[in-house]
């Protein structure tokens, strides 16, 4: 553990970095160059950057009061004290090297000092100073944002020793969040070097195929697994003239040799976007920029003019969206054939992949680090090992040799880079022999896990897992891990065959953002108002199911966890969340109510925190009224989605596994099954106010009419009809839930919110 840590530089990085040691609970020192009009300016506009950032980079304002700031003239004999030192500055070795001497005569002898850099050798930044130092210098290189890019890239020098490693890959583990992958002393590491390089191929073949950026979007998105940016998208998004800096840093390191210099030299496409000014979201826009009423643009490659962006999907990406639904392989839709969409996608997947499998034995001996940074470090679903796995070695082998290059060893032997032995799921290394999947003890990534295990039961949408301890685990895995009917026939079947305890958790991206709407409009437009109350009166079953188990229910997500999908863990005993993790009931942005016990369970939480029906009502109204989310367990405590000492936060979302089974053992222990709450409908004139500040809101401008519509009828749920408190039984709010819904559900200002979100591009507000 270390307890007095210091950054110096307050860059993007550094500040990051600084905000997510706070974030952890920890204090921490920022230091950078004195400022002109002040000598702390420098340091102070970092942390309010940190306290404006969108999405937050604190998961609570008041994680900037363990932020210090300082400056390296005034404040540096304050680093006499640390015994951890984060260097996060400008990428000029001269610059660094005086600042390690500096450090080197002020630090005590047991500091550890690491630099963020990504691009300079650690041989070379340490390479004037003595061996005292060397020995407990690293490279710790965190991706941006820190708070929620989950990779860390830990490198050691030819000098550093074994306790520095272990102290820095455990505190950044357990402490700091990070999925932390051991890299060796090799150019760009290993995210960079994968990730800029997919990024380069899918430019280098767009512009050889001569296809619209929109559609290289669409194919090297969702369909591959990777970010819906795709590639000419995220580059806007990071900044083109920040790419080009990055592509620029990586051509002068990489060897002479290797496949990057055939896709990363000077463009001058690239340079003459930046010189124009367009570099991207920042700029006056990039590949893509906004026309008239809001239209998108895409640029030309071949003539740099803006024409209306085709936002209409490829045919091959919608069956490979389809194929994942139906949990098919999608990247086999995506080679087959050949028509320009399908030699784009058999050049990039044949180039990228064929590019980490020939990296094996240099950059590190197992394919699992290559993958755990493609898929922490970039957001991609699975790493590039995986990938292969699912397309088979040989035909990657065949669409790499088709671009003219060389075939690695790795893709020669055609053996699958994952293998389960026994009850242990192996992994291939650049040996070609086979080692247990490397997680540090108490890292659990189910994805991985789940190849070992089979089913007790399954469809489409959901599966129910019999995991140590005879627990049962509810793993979601539909498309965007939407809701349907079949996913809430898992949670029935785990709630009647629970074993010894429940986990529902899953490790994708996103736990669950909702129900799945194209269900509710299909009823809507065939008005079957049967068919919605048959399918919520379903959904509340399960979930009433898991609440009233007789056996103890963990719920342990991560990403967004909203809507439909947070009602199901509104219905857990106990939450095990991530610190990350985005919770809410957003219905009433789409027109209709929460109504699988959502409106329930919060205005019963209320009333446990205020012991006032009224009040708790007035407060679950506002909260659901205006589709309130948290981004934090602790931003969740003040909405009461999060219990302090009830409920758990992990910073390291697969350190969310152990931590739930642990506390379905200590639950179990003397477990007695709820019994069902008392209700009152709150009295007096509560609507009236209600209705008031709705009727205010809406002549100013703040709400639209159809917001009042939906407000009153999530009050009705709450509150009795004739202004006399009155009981109620849980049986009464989920039935007055489903009568608010449907009755929302019959306007035609609902079906137009719902329509517009799925098909419309956007929310609607009517």
């Amino acid at each position: 553990m270390f307890k007095r840590i210091a950054v110096i530089g307050s860059g993007t990085m550094g500040a990051g970095i600084a905000g997510q040691i706070a974030n952890a609970g920890h204090p921490v020192l920022l230091l950078d160059l004195p400022g002109k009009n002040s000598p702390n300016e420098v340091t102070e506009a970092a942390v309010q950057r940190l306290l404006r950032s969108d999405p937050p980079a604190l998961m609570h304002k008041s994680g900037a009061e363990l932020i210090t700031v300082g400056n390296i003239e005034d404040d540096f004999e304050k680093l006499a004290d640390a015994d951890w030192i984060v260097e996060a500055i400008v990428e000029r070795l001269d610059i660094k090297r005086d600042l390690y001497q500096r450090l080197n005569d002020v630090i005590p002898d047991d500091c550890i000092v690491t630099s963020n850099t990504s691009t300079i050798p650690i041989s070379l930044l340490v390479e004037t100073m003595p061996e005292s130092f060397r020995q407990r210098f690293a490279i710790t290189h965190y991706f941006n944002p820190v708070r929620y890019m989950r990779l860390l890239e830990l490198v050691r020098g030819q000098d550093t020793r074994a306790d520095v490693m272990t102290r820095l890959a455990d505190f950044n583990d357990r402490e700091l969040g990070k999925g932390v992958v051991s890299c060796n002393d090799t150019p760009g590491f290993l995210g960079n070097r994968v990730g800029v390089f997919a990024l380069q191929v899918g430019i280098d073949e767009a512009l050889k195929l001569n296809l619209p950026i929109e559609v290289a979007d669409a194919l090297m998105g969702r369909p591959m697994g990777i970010p819906k940016t795709g590639v000419f998208g995220l580059y806007d998004l990071i900044g083109i003239d920040l790419m080009s800096d990055v592509v620029r840093s990586l051509r002068s390191i990489l060897p002479a040799g290797d496949a990057f210099h055939a896709v990363g030299a000077e463009s001058d496409m690239i340079n003459g976007m930046v010189e124009a000014g367009y570099t991207g979201n920042k700029g006056k826009g990039g590949f893509y920029l906004e026309g008239k009423e809001g239209k998108r643009l895409a640029r030309q490659l071949q003539s740099g003019e803006y024409t209306d962006a085709n936002e209409a999907l490829p045919e091959r990406a919608l069956i490979a969206a389809q194929r994942t639904a139906d949990q098919q392989e999608p990247l086999t839709e995506l080679i087959k054939g050949d028509d320009l969409e399908a030699r784009f996608c058999q050049n990039v997947l044949g180039r990228v992949l064929g590019y980490a499998a020939s990296l094996l034995g240099e950059v590190t001996d197992s394919a699992q680090d290559i993958d755990d940074a493609m898929k922490l470090g970039f957001n991609w679903l699975r790493g590039p090992f995986e990938m292969i796995d699912a397309l088979g070695a040989d035909t990657v082998a065949t669409l790499l040799a088709s671009t003219g290059a060389d075939v690695p060893e790795a893709l020669k032997r055609n053996q699958l880079f994952y293998s389960v032995s026994g009850t242990e799921l192996q992994v291939q290394h650049a040996d070609g022999s086979y080692q247990p999947v490397n997680l540090p003890e108490g890292v659990v990534r189910f994805h991985l896990t789940r190849q070992t295990l089979k089913p007790l039961y399954s469809n489409r949408a959901a599966s129910v897992f019999a995991i140590e301890d005879d627990l049962r685990l509810i793993e979601f895995h539909s498309k965007a891990n939407a809701l349907t009917d079949e996913s809430m026939q898992m949670v029935l079947k785990a709630a009647q065959d629970p074993g010894k305890g429940i986990l529902v958790h899953n490790d994708s991206q996103h736990y669950s953002a909702g129900v799945d709407l194209n269900a509710f409009l299909a009823l809507i437009d065939a008005q079957d108002w049967d068919g919605i109350d048959q399918f919520l009166a379903r959904f509340q079953e399960a979930v009433a199911a898991l609440k009233y188990a007789n056996v103890p229910v963990v719920g342990a997500p991560s990403g967004l966890s909203l809507g439909g999908g947070f009602e199901v863990l509104l219905h857990c005993d106990r939450l095990v969340m991530h610190s990350n993790s985005v919770v809410g009931l957003v219905e009433s942005a789409v027109g209709v109510v929460p109504a699988g016990g959502g409106v329930k369970e919060t205005y019963l939480r209320y009333y446990e925190a205020t012991g006032d029906w009224s009040t708790a009502a007035w407060n679950a109204w506002m909260k659901l009224g205006y589709g309130a989310t948290a981004s934090s367990p602790k931003t969740a405590e003040r909405m009461q989605y999060f219990k302090p000492g009830h409920d758990v936060e992990v910073m390291n979302r697969d350190r969310l596994y152990t931590r739930s089974v642990q506390e379905l053992s200590a639950l179990a222990e003397n477990y007695s099954p709820k019994s069902e709450p008392e209700f009152k409908l709150a009295g007096g004139d509560i609507l009236e106010r209600m209705a008031a500040f709705m009727d205010e809101g809406v002549a100013k401008g703040d709400f639209f009419p159809h917001d009042k519509t939906v407000a009153m009828q999530i009050a009705s749920i709450m509150c009795s009809d004739d202004g006399v408190e009155q009981d109620a039984t849980e049986q009464d709010l989920y039935k007055r839930e489903r009568d608010a819904f449907i009755r929302l559900a019959k306007t035609p200002e609902t079906r137009a919110r719902i329509n517009g979100l799925l098909h419309g591009g956007g929310a609607v507000r009517n």
